[in-house]
């Protein structure tokens, strides 16, 4: 294949909406139990069509608080007693000002330990409607649709040595690629100004490869994935 193709996805939200069900359906999610010391947060990979094809919100964080400036998925930490479907719900809310119900969850991806101590919860939900997208400039800096096509497309994923994990304004396009097996760290190229390392770039690495390119749930676990710095905070 090209490695600029891009691979055929839904053309529309019903579509995503069928494919990620009957694959979610069959994945066998790992869960990390609980214990005295672990956080928990969940974030929504959010898939809507808003004047254009089917796409997943990224955004990037407000320059103040926790992971300033960084590329994240909407989502934040899990109340006492709140299940994690409804703790993403309502950072959708809180945050773009979007309502999701339920019935709009289409199923989970692993949890992810980050290094900063949360273990982060991976939700999967469509939206036929986006119009109420209502940004909060205390938590948002701005808001990012991925085209679904490109999340998919070969050239995205990246594998470099850990010393190339420079932040988005210094990145080297001529870092040199590790194999996946080795201690490399994975860089998500999604655009020239947008590079997304994990665990955000882990989240969507496993979305892309389950759910958009229907891979092998047990070569898709991301739990082992290297972490820069600078997510530690």
């Amino acid at each position: 294949m090209d490695p600029i193709s891009r691979p055929r996805v839904p053309e529309s939200v019903n579509d995503f909406r069928e494919l990620a069900r009957g694959r979610l359906d069959g994945f066998p999610h790992t869960e990390v139990p609980d214990a005295p010391d672990i956080r928990r947060a969940a974030v929504l990979l959010c898939v809507v069509a808003q004047d254009g094809p089917p796409s997943v919100i990224v955004i990037k964080r407000a320059y103040r608080g926790r992971n300033a400036g960084q590329w994240g998925l909407p989502g934040g930490r899990v109340d006492d007693g709140e299940a994690v479907a409804q703790a993403a719900i309502r950072e959708l809310h809180e945050e773009l000002g979007l309502t999701a119900t339920p019935a709009d969850i289409l199923g989970r991806l692993d949890d992810f330990p980050a290094a900063s101590g949360f273990v982060i919860t991976p939700i999967v939900a469509a939206l036929a409607d986006a119009t109420e997208l209502r940004p909060s400039p205390a938590e948002v800096h701005s808001v990012h649709l991925v085209d679904l096509a490109r999340l998919a497309a070969d050239d995205v994923p990246h594998w470099v040595h850990p010393n190339d994990a420079v932040r988005q304004h210094a990145l080297r396009p001529d870092a040199t690629a590790v194999p996946l097996e080795g201690a490399g760290l994975l860089q998500m190229r999604l655009a020239d100004n947008m590079t997304i390392h994990a665990p955000t770039g882990a989240l969507l690495w496993q979305f892309r490869e389950v759910v958009l390119l229907g891979r092998d749930p047990h070569t898709a676990r991301t739990a082992h994935f290297a972490q820069p710095d600078w997510t530690r905070h």
